[in-house]
């Protein structure tokens, strides 16, 4: 077992014991069915490890080498079990009569069977490793069970921006870790914008020399209140990229590109003037945008927002194009290459004599079917490679492309057309939660986000498939998918406070059943322990707040401060008196009475201190009894 593995696999380890009393086993996402049986494994340094899968090598490795870390001893591996020896048993007999990603876990008192084959093996390791608890007086003893799983959507997926801020390849390597973990199967790789471009592209050096470096970003929220005056830049080398794709395969995580077009493309342009409608206009840059270095020429934007300077639909822009995409696919084997089609003005392409020149000749009513023009040529050229485009919901308008899939982002409303046009979907509505740059709270101690709210539970909440299409119609929609803008992420530490615990949440929405899902049992039973696994593993989650305090006030003259912490091992902090609580505050340990006088308010302050120091945003309860509405005396 190599020293990296053996790292990882020692944090996998939780701070405290799963609640043998959850039906789910602690196990996220929830499985299809779990059956609980009578009696119990008992492992221990007699129990011996078979594998007899062809491609259950690494998983059985993953396996031991978890063992290790919980139990303080490796199994011996052998070929055969004798009579009564204790043993697991990974196989793939009987794992083609499973749905694809399936896996089935036996637990009798002599011997766990995981069976699966390929990513439903692996996922079965996952699962297992979930589910075995801590050592209790040299023994861990996991319950007879009979588990039966396999994923609600094909596509279970996440996408990352590294344009707006580069992150680095030992970051994407522990963010896919984790993803693999909670069987999320895409990583949706965001690789050129406006702001940078990320990926090597051998036949157009220009794309990284010039396209990948911006020379300062606003500060605070856009238009922003100054310039930080200091270079953006970094990309991937196609070697590099190659080995992201390598190392998310074992994993069994496809990685899918993104090139933006038409849109998008200021960087592309200011590599290589000539992609503009209009090459020779400076890149326009508005009086409220604080901006560092030259303005002059074609620039790397330095704030966000959505610019008029896109592709001119030209043979050149298009020989352009087919070239980098040749390169691309040479790196990534995906079905799928995203071709990004979202928020392209059409200001330049109405005053470009060209372009109007090429609607007239084509029979293109309006600039939109211009745009679906540009989409449908892309994509003849990626059909004729053997592979599929992806789009935002905008490649909708002005007419689909013939075998486009649709992720839906401006509400469910694209997506929803999509499948009524018998058109593949992948749905990613960030009015649903599914914006994970977008804050978890209202707590003033939020950090600097775009704006939105989407806490954990809202993801949780939501179902991929509108129930306004019909059976039929239902088929199309394909998967689901959380998004990591990066305007206002600028470093890895940021970028997983931002991911976690919500992709825990996403997990579930996209793998498990419907009827399986409950949110009381994710948040109290399972995911507690599962916060305090990334907290030891020294990823900066966001601590999410007490389970039971209320941000709406309340009214009356008694009340009963009752709280859960939400993380294993957490401590909850709270004050009545107005002060930010610390560890300096009352230390909750139980239900807390509080009496407010006729006329008088009370402030609930509290805090979660994670195990490893890490902190959540203070939280207020507002417990008035009849006090005035100082406010709304005032508008009075």
């Amino acid at each position: 077992m190599n020293k990296a593995l053996s790292i990882f696999i020692g944090v996998l380890i939780s701070t405290s014991v799963f609640a043998q009393r959850d039906p789910n086993l602690g196990i996220i996402p929830a499985p299809v069915s779990i059956t609980r049986a009578n009696g119990s494994f008992i492992l221990d340094k007699t129990t011996v490890l078979i594998n007899q899968s062809i491609d259950g090598a690494k998983s059985a490795d993953l396996l031991n080498a978890f063992i290790v870390s919980k139990a303080g001893y490796a199994l011996r591996e052998t070929k055969t079990v004798q009579p009564s020896q204790k043993s697991i048993l990974i196989t793939s007999v009987g794992a083609d009569k499973l749905p694809a990603e399936g896996y089935t876990i036996k637990v009798t008192p002599t011997q766990i069977t995981l069976t699966g084959r390929g990513a439903g093996l692996f996922y079965a390791v996952q699962s297992a490793m979930q589910m075995i608890p801590d050592k209790v007086a040299d023994k861990i003893t996991i319950p007879a069970v009979d588990i039966n799983d396999y994923p609600r959507f094909a596509y279970r997926g996440t996408m990352l921006d590294v344009c707006r801020h580069y992150f680095p390849i030992s970051f994407i390597k522990k963010y896919i870790d984790q993803l693999a973990y909670y069987k999320i199967n895409t990583f949706h790789w965001h690789l050129t914008d406006d702001q940078g471009w990320r990926l090597e592209i051998k036949k157009y050096p220009k794309l990284t020399t010039v396209g990948s470096i911006r020379n300062g970003s606003i500060i605070g929220n856009y238009p922003g209140k100054g310039n930080y005056l200091t270079e953006v830049k970094g990309f991937y080398t196609q070697d590099e990229a190659k080995e992201i794709v390598r190392y998310a395969a074992e994993k069994y995580i496809t990685v899918i590109p993104e090139i933006e077009l038409p849109g998008h493309a200021s960087a592309a342009i200011a590599a290589y003037p000539e992609l503009s409608c209009f090459p020779e206009r400076d890149t326009f840059i508005s009086d409220k945008t604080p901006w560092a270095g030259s303005r002059k020429g074609k620039q790397v934007q330095q704030t966000w927002g959505v610019f008029d300077d896109i592709f001119v639909p030209s043979e050149s822009t298009f020989n352009f194009l087919n070239n980098v995409l040749d390169e691309v696919i040479a790196i990534f084997p995906s079905k799928y290459i995203h071709i990004g089609g979202d928020e392209a003005p059409k200001t330049y392409w109405k005053e470009s004599p060209f372009c109007q020149a090429l609607m007239k000749e084509k029979g293109l009513k309006d600039e939109h079917e211009l745009q679906s023009y540009f989409i449908q040529t892309i994509e003849k050229h990626v059909n004729g490679k053997g592979r599929s485009i992806i789009g935002w919901d905008e490649i909708l308008e002005g007419g689909l492309a013939p075998n486009a899939t649709v992720m839906s982002w401006r509400g469910e409303d694209g997506g929803i057309a999509a499948a009524q046009q018998n058109h593949d979907v992948i749905m990613t509505p960030g009015s649903m939660g599914l914006y994970i740059d977008h804050k978890q709270s209202n707590s003033p101690d939020e950090p600097v986000t775009i704006g939105g709210f989407a806490p954990y539970q809202k993801i949780y909440a939501y179902d991929p498939i509108p129930k306004v299409l019909t059976a039929d119609q239902r088929k199309y929609i394909k998967g689901v998918q959380a998004n990591m803008w990066s305007e206002y992420i600028k470093t890895p530490e940021k970028a997983q406070n931002h991911a976690f615990p919500r992709l825990l949440a996403l997990a579930e929405i996209a793998w498990s059943p419907v009827e399986r899902k409950d949110l009381k049992n994710f948040s109290e039973e399972r995911l507690p322990n599962h916060l305090a696994r990334l907290d030891k593993m020294n990823i900066n989650l966001w601590v999410p707040t007490p389970i039971g305090q209320s941000d709406k006030p309340l009214t009356g003259g008694d009340f009963t401060i009752d709280l859960k912490v939400p993380i294993a091992g957490g401590k909850i902090y709270y004050s009545l008196d107005g002060s930010r609580p610390s560890e300096n505050a009352f230390l909750y340990s139980g239900p807390v009475k509080v009496t407010v006088p006729q006329g008088e308010k009370r402030l609930l302050r509290t805090i979660v201190i994670a195990p490893s120091g890490r902190r959540s945003v203070t939280t207020e309860t507002v417990m008035n009894n009849g006090a005035p509405d100082v406010k709304a005396e005032a508008k009075k």
